[in-house]
C-alpha cells in the first residue's frame, strides 16, 4: 500500500538480461524528498536497478511503481544525471540551449523559457556562463549544466549513476553539497548509485547495500546524521565513522 509520503515502490522486482538473473526479489519503498544511495560490489545490479527505475530496463517479474503507477517507460518526472557528462550534453549548443532542450521536449512555450533557463543556471552557479559551450567548461561546470537541464524537466525524482566519479575530490564535494541543497530547496527525491562509501553516507537518508549474483538487498543502513551536513564536521561525526566501518565490512564480506 502507498502512503502520501511514498513515491516509489519496488515490489518483488526481478530482472533478467539475456537469460541471466541480475536483480532478485527487490522490495523497497522510497519516500518523497528522500536521498537513497545504493552501494555494493561489482555485479550487484546497482545500475540495472537505476535503469529499471528510469523505465529503460523492464522487469522480468514483479513491479516497480511511481505513486502507484507501473513504470513501463521513461517519464518526464524522473530525470537522469549520467556519469559521462561529456556525452550527455550537446556540444553544438551553449549552456542555455542545452537547458532549453528539456523545455523543447516538454513543449514549454518559447516566451516562458528564458527566465526559467537563467533561474536554473544561476541556481547551479552558472548564471555567468549561459553563452559558453560544453567544451569551454570544466568537468564540474558540465555536470552542473547536466543537473540544470534535468531540473528543467521539473522532475519529482532525479536518478544519479556515479555522477561525480570522474571529477576531482574538491569539485566532487562541492557538487555533493549542491545535491543536498536541491533536496532542501525543492524537495526532490534522489536515487544515487555510487562506489564511494563516504559519499553514500554523506548524502543519504538511507544507504541500500546490495549483494551480488544475483543482485539483492542485503542490508539497509539508516543514516542518522544532522542537517545541514558539512564536509568536515559531518565526516568527523562518530555516527559517520561507525557507518563507514559497517559499510566497509559489509561490502568486503559481500565480495568474498
Amino acid at each position: 500500500m502507498f502512503s502520501e509520503a511514498d513515491l516509489i515502490r519496488f515490489w518483488q522486482l526481478n530482472v533478467e538480461l539475456q537469460g541471466r538473473p541480475i536483480l532478485h526479489d527487490i522490495d523497497l519503498t522510497i519516500r518523497k524528498g528522500e536521498v537513497v544511495c545504493v552501494v555494493g560490489p561489482s555485479g550487484s545490479g546497482k545500475t540495472t536497478m537505476l535503469r529499471t527505475l528510469g523505465g529503460f530496463t523492464p522487469p522480468s517479474a514483479g513491479r516497480i511503481l511511481f505513486q502507484g503507477q507501473d513504470i513501463r517507460k521513461p517519464r518526464q518526472d524522473i530525470a537522469i544525471v549520467f556519469q559521462d557528462y561529456g556525452r550527455a550534453l550537446l556540444p553544438w549548443r551553449n549552456a542555455a540551449k542545452n537547458v532549453e532542450l528539456a523545455m523543447e521536449a516538454m513543449g514549454k512555450p518559447k516566451a516562458e523559457r528564458a527566465p526559467e533557463i537563467m533561474r536554473l543556471l544561476t541556481m547551479m552557479g552558472l548564471g555567468a556562463h549561459a553563452d559558453k559551450y560544453p567544451s569551454q567548461m570544466s568537468g564540474g561546470m558540465q555536470q552542473r549544466l547536466q543537473i540544470a537541464r534535468c531540473l528543467a524537466q521539473q522532475p519529482s525524482m532525479i536518478l544519479m549513476d556515479e555522477p561525480f566519479g570522474a571529477l576531482d575530490a574538491m569539485t566532487r564535494q562541492t557538487l555533493q553539497d549542491e545535491v543536498l541543497k536541491l533536496v532542501r530547496l525543492m524537495g526532490t527525491t534522489v536515487f544515487f548509485v555510487t562506489h564511494d562509501l563516504e559519499e553514500a553516507i554523506y548524502l543519504a537518508d538511507r544507504v541500500i547495500a546490495l549483494q551480488p549474483n544475483p543482485g539483492r538487498i542485503g542490508q539497509i543502513f539508516d543514516v542518522d546524521l544532522p542537517h545541514p551536513r558539512d564536509q568536515i564536521a559531518t565526516r568527523e561525526h562518530p555516527t559517520f565513522l561507525k557507518l563507514r566501518r559497517q559499510l566497509f565490512d559489509y561490502v568486503k564480506s559481500a565480495e568474498q
